[in-house]
């Protein structure tokens, strides 16, 4: 049974329905528009906590969001804007206590349609599932060192957003900032701390088209190659599968508009899935991370990269058919898909892969970024680890690998400061708190050292809270960024407990307790902070000594895994 289950998980990704149930509203109220919640798109934040707010406004208009933002500053009450996917992993959108007000974005979507009037912005995430005042906030981004790079807030010319005011401006304001004001450069990525967005202006660019092709190979020459693929394709990627030790690589280029072909990227990750077939696979996956062996779960591993790889990772030449490599489509088919939001709804019957409403996959995410120079060094550090016990990291496999993509260094001043790869990393989360995880001791030791070692900045819509100790001071104008809060919004209305401990002003983003370390609430430096009474210590990392992570010893531990894994 164990062996047909993760099965599975194949043959719910592989279909394609016709509806869809998009993820519920991250904002609910329970009177109307008070005594509200706000959460993230998974339903759950890092430390599991509910957040809370005393009201909720949906503002329409410009004219009402300034109407928001006064009231709230003329209250003196903690705002924040959530918007209407909310897709940010950590606490951005939680404006702290319960007497806070939360300002909904969810109808402030007016858009252009850039494609049809032969415009294209050249880079955006893959997902589109994402508000451009959400993307801004976070520093979201594509794959490009070419031309000014692949983050979207790199080609804003222009913003509007409402900031508290004193009384005699009425508590807010609109501030416009165009290109060359120096308060863009803290405004384009702000975390949300100086107000909210109300209007972008964009750099566009004539609509073109890309030619994909997507070519698996051995890892023998990873490292030297993530020092250039950036280099020689305009949107190329890769993707790293360990325990098999193959690279997906992205040969992602532009081609010229009269290229033949039409093709559509509908990623099949982004699809819509059926409900039950997700409570099924998670219950497997549940199984297998409690009882299984390394080797049942390496099993189960190498089917999902397989089953992508024979359905071209749900890449079409028209929408329907896939005849071979590259698929040829214009860059507003090609850059991003995420059709499990835009399907008609069906009641449930399918939704996004992650949606909270069902017990279906529960994940964690994270995202950092190495500067490119040092990117080699690390990739090598990377295979290292995996050598000295490669079935640890089949969850990795399970989960299609470590995404790398490239990052130009930004004028931003919460931007990039380098040109770096970024390394996207999922694997499985327990909804159970605190409960460990078969090799994360693997996991956490990879992320320190990436960030320790190799002086990773974090990605800041991604992460535990961990990794965002000391976050700040890697970033050299964060300073300057601090300056245009101060001047924003000196009275703090936009700021919050996690934003102050994140920008290095008050606190840390550490919460020390116990099991803390097996949340990734922090960094263990006692036996408590993992789970010793289930043979979970604190122990240096395998390859990077510095590391302290949550082992298992079996001396120590009850139970029989050491007959499981003879098995």
């Amino acid at each position: 049974m164990r062996t047909m289950l993760p099965l599975l998980v194949i043959l719910v990704v592989g279909l394609r329905l016709a509806g869809a149930s998009p993820p519920p509203q991250p904002v609910a109220c329970t009177k109307g528009t008070t005594d509200c919640t706000v959460t993230n798109v998974y339903g759950s934040f890092p430390d599991r906590t509910i957040c809370r707010a005393a009201d909720a406004s949906f503002p329409r208009t410009e004219a009402e969001l300034v109407a928001a933002v006064a009231a709230a500053a003329a209250a003196e009450r903690k705002a924040k804007a959530a918007t209407r996917h909310s897709h940010s992993f950590p606490k951005l959108a939680c404006p702290g206590g319960r007497d806070g007000t939360i300002i909904s974005t969810r109808f402030l979507n007016r858009t252009g349609r850039r494609a049809a009037a032969g415009l294209a912005l050249p880079h955006s995430p893959y997902w589109y599932g994402l508000t451009v005042g959400g993307l801004l906030a976070t520093g979201a981004h594509g794959s490009s060192l070419w031309g000014k790079g692949s983050a979207v807030h790199e080609y804003v010319v222009g913003l509007r957003i409402v900031t508290p005011a004193p009384a005699s401006q009425g508590f807010a304001v609109v501030r416009e900032l165009v290109a060359g004001d120096p308060d863009l450069d803290a405004a384009k990525v702000s975390l949300g701390v100086l107000g909210v967005i109300s209007q972008v202006t964009f750099e566009l660019q004539p609509q073109f088209k890309r030619s994909v092709r997507f070519v698996t190979r051995d890892d023998s020459d990873f490292a030297e190659k993530v020092a250039v693929w950036g280099g020689a394709h305009e949107f190329g990627d890769m993707a790293w599968l360990p325990r098999q030790g193959k690279v997906i690589y992205r040969e992602d280029d532009r081609v010229d508009v009269a290229t033949p072909g039409n093709g559509l990227n509908d990623y099949l990750g982004f699809r819509a899935q059926p409900t039950l077939g997700l409570i099924t696979a998670r219950a497997a996956e549940e199984r297998l991370e409690r009882n299984g062996t390394d080797i049942a779960r390496c099993l189960a591993a190498r089917l999902p990269p397989s089953l992508f790889e024979l359905q071209a990772y749900g890449f079409t030449h028209d929408g329907v058919f896939f005849t071979g490599w590259p698929v040829v489509g214009f860059q507003h088919r090609i850059q991003a898909s995420g059709t499990c939001i835009s399907s008609p709804e069906d009641g449930l019957l399918s939704s996004c892969t992650w949606d909270p409403r069902i017990r279906g996959p529960f994940l964690y995410n994270s995202g950092f970024s190495i500067a490119l120079p040092r990117a080699a060094a690390f990739v090598a550090d990377m295979m290292r680890l995996r050598d000295l016990n490669p079935r640890a990291f089949c969850d990795i496999d399970a989960k299609l690998g470590i995404l790398m993509r490239y990052v130009k260094a930004s004028s931003a001043y919460l931007g990039k400061p380098e040109d770096c790869v970024d390394f996207d990393v999922t694997y499985y989360r327990s909804y159970d708190d605190g409960e460990p995880r078969p090799h994360s001791d693997v996991f956490d030791e990879l992320e320190q050292m990436a960030l320790r070692k190799y002086g990773a900045v974090p990605h800041w819509g991604k992460n535990r809270n961990f990794a965002f100790d000391g976050a700040a001071a890697k970033y050299p104008n964060s300073g300057e960024f601090i300056k245009v809060k101060e001047r924003y919004d000196p009275d703090g209305i936009f700021s919050s407990e996690w934003s102050d401990q994140v920008l290095g002003i008050s606190g840390s983003p550490n919460i020390v307790d116990k099991r803390c370390a097996i949340e990734g609430l922090c960094v263990c430096s006692d036996d408590s902070h993992c789970a010793p009474e289930l043979g979970y210590f604190c122990r240096p990392g395998k390859l990077f000594k510095e590391a302290r992570v949550c082992s298992k010893d079996k001396s120590a531990a009850a139970g029989d895994d050491d007959l499981l894994d003879e098995l």
